[in-house]
């Protein structure tokens, strides 16, 4: 624009000179309003201001330009005309740079904040992850060093089966947890090992019967790890087996035509005999919930509600290959 206004009034090497002196001067002009007036005034929500001050920003870098450029350069606008496209120069010059140091500064902070929101959902991703993995009741495992610790003294052949079952979920828990995913047999695995703790803990009279048959699908599709591990965990909590003589946990797999199904029924604790689905709504659920959103989207269906007679139902169906 300096080029094509200023050519006729100006020779060549003034004209080289007048586009550096104002690139520089607008380059300050747009680190202005870059890097001052729009983290000050805008992103503080004060737009009055900012445009008081971006036009004054206008009208003091053109007024300036309109004084020194002809002192400097002696320039002749004797020929018609002349003066109105210098005039033209200054005010589209100053326009654009400070419209562009604008744009592009509220640009930048709408981006950042984009990242932001980004990042945070993927960090709030990693936490519900991680609620899960860590979500196993150390209490329980305490519990159940305990009992190892007890029988040890009297060679009882639950010591050796409660350290195989105990290893085999802290394996779980210390390696394969740590995965985004893992195969269906992998959580399965864990899922017996807490199982079979809990009937050594109550000498095997635990009524928990998983119809599960073995399928070899279950070594190829892979879920979110923990997911199914929290479910089964939910169910043993709420449904007071051990406690209660009339505790029971029924839980269902199997994958047909790239579906998984997944089911558990359990027993209600007596105290509970009227319990909602609000009672299940724990961070669990809320957190698998969360997950399946983020993995399979559109390509699942979770109930979680009570079922007649006592019962509380849970059913999970994930499109595996969808």
């Amino acid at each position: 624009m300096t080029y094509f206004t200023e050519n006729y009034f100006l020779d060549s090497t003034q004209l080289v000179i007048s586009i550096i002196l104002n690139t520089i001067f607008n380059v300050g002009i747009y680190y202005l309003v870059y890097y001052y007036l729009v983290p000050r005034f805008y992103l503080s929500n004060k737009y009055p201001e900012f445009i008081l001050y971006a036009l004054i920003c206008f009208l003091v870098s053109s007024l300036f330009r309109i004084l020194w450029e002809p002192a400097v350069f002696q320039m002749d606008f004797s020929e018609k005309g002349y003066h109105v496209g210098f005039l033209y120069n200054v005010y589209i010059s100053q326009g654009v740079v400070i419209l562009v140091g604008s744009f592009l500064g509220i640009t930048k902070d709408k981006f950042l904040i984009e990242q932001d929101v980004i990042s945070l959902g993927e960090e709030k991703d990693q936490l519900y992850l991680d609620l899960l993995k860590s979500k196993l009741n150390p209490h329980f495992l305490l519990n159940t060093l305990n009992n190892i610790y007890a029988n040890s003294f009297t060679h009882s052949e639950k010591t050796s089966d409660s350290i195989l079952q105990l290893s085999k979920l802290l394996k779980y828990i210390i390696y394969d947890s740590g995965k985004e995913k893992v195969t269906v047999s992998q959580e399965f695995s864990s899922l017996k090992a807490l199982a079979a703790l809990y009937q050594l803990k109550y000498n095997n009279q635990l009524d928990i019967v998983m119809d599960i048959e073995e399928q070899e699908e279950f070594d190829i599709a892979e879920i979110p790890s923990a997911i199914l591990l929290t479910l089964f965990e939910n169910a043993l909590k709420h449904s007071a087996i051990g406690e209660d003589t009339h505790g029971f946990i029924k839980l269902f797999c199997n994958i047909e035509r790239s579906e998984l199904y997944f089911e558990i029924i359990n027993s209600v604790r007596k105290d509970r005999t009227h319990a909602t689905e609000s009672d299940y709504h724990g961070l669990g659920n809320e957190a698998i919930i969360h997950i399946l959103e983020k993995f399979y989207p559109d390509q699942y269906e979770f109930y979680s509600g009570p079922k007649e007679n006592d019962q509380y139902k849970i059913a999970l169906t994930i499109i595996i290959n969808g």
